[in-house]
């Protein structure tokens, strides 16, 4: 059984930050009204392709910090990076990132604990996106094979959370500084996972990535984990300016 244990460090050049001014004129402000009449509030990015070929769909879920109503903060973090990288690379694509309102959660557990037990039904946030990605499911134009997920800090429980209520869905998924239920692992042991924690975390404790790759070993998953030596809470930012990490996201598919 192969498995990817990797101590990373890495040099991020103030410089070299991308401004998210851009990305706002680069997505869309969308909002989807679920079957119980709430609203998602998410933004859209998407390029079509040449030839009229079938598209890449991308979730993203932000951080606790990027919570509210005004349709925009969930930009701030990954998703420029993301979006500069595939429209770079791919043919295609369909991304959407949606925004949990103030005082809600991608995933109803405590940040800090050192162990959960996955709610038995999704978040009021996480079930208008499942019924959001539900809907694109059923787009003939999505390529099927290759559904991601990936998010952050909240979002990377909300990644992990996702993954788990639709393991047959997802090509693969980019959990970072997240935690999950390890009784799930046995679920989602076939689906590509490579998972991010810095190991001075104080947000999230780093044993909750080290104990769902150890999980997901243990069921027979060749997941990838990756932890940053002595880094605070923010690694994403690192992990998504690494090429290496996107190239092999975007290049799993779903058999």
């Amino acid at each position: 059984m192969a498995r990817r244990f990797a101590f990373c460090v890495a040099v991020v050049l103030i410089g070299q930050l991308v401004s998210a001014g851009w990305i706002e004129d680069r997505t869309q402000a969308r909002e989807f009204t679920g079957a119980d009449g709430k609203v998602f509030r998410y933004r859209w990015a998407e390029k079509a392709p040449s030839d009229g070929s079938k598209v890449p769909l991308v979730v993203f879920l932000h951080g606790a910090g990027e919570r509210g109503t005004n349709n925009v903060a969930q930009l701030h973090h990954g998703v420029p990076d993301i979006v500069k990288w595939l429209d770079k690379n791919e043919a295609g694509y369909r991304l959407f990132a949606g925004q949990v309102p103030h005082g809600k959660r991608w995933v109803e557990v405590k940040w800090d604990s050192k162990s959960h037990t996955m709610p038995e039904e999704p978040s009021e946030t996480m079930a208008l996106a499942l019924e959001f990605l539900d809907t694109q499911l059923a787009d003939e134009a999505v390529d099927k094979s290759r559904i991601y997920v990936t998010g952050i800090s909240m979002g990377g429980y909300g990644t992990w959370d996702m993954l788990c209520r639709r393991p047959d869905v997802f090509a693969a998924a980019l959990p970072i500084c997240g935690g999950a239920d390890t009784a799930q692992a046995a679920k989602i042991a076939q689906v590509p996972v490579w998972t991010f924690h810095g190991s001075a975390d104080r947000s999230v404790p780093v044993s909750r990535s080290r104990d769902m790759a150890s999980a997901l070993w243990a069921a027979g998953s060749d997941a990838h984990y990756r932890e940053y030596p002595d880094w605070p809470h923010n690694v994403w930012t690192a992990t998504y300016r690494d090429g290496e990490v996107l190239k092999w996201f975007f290049k799993q598919q779903k058999k």
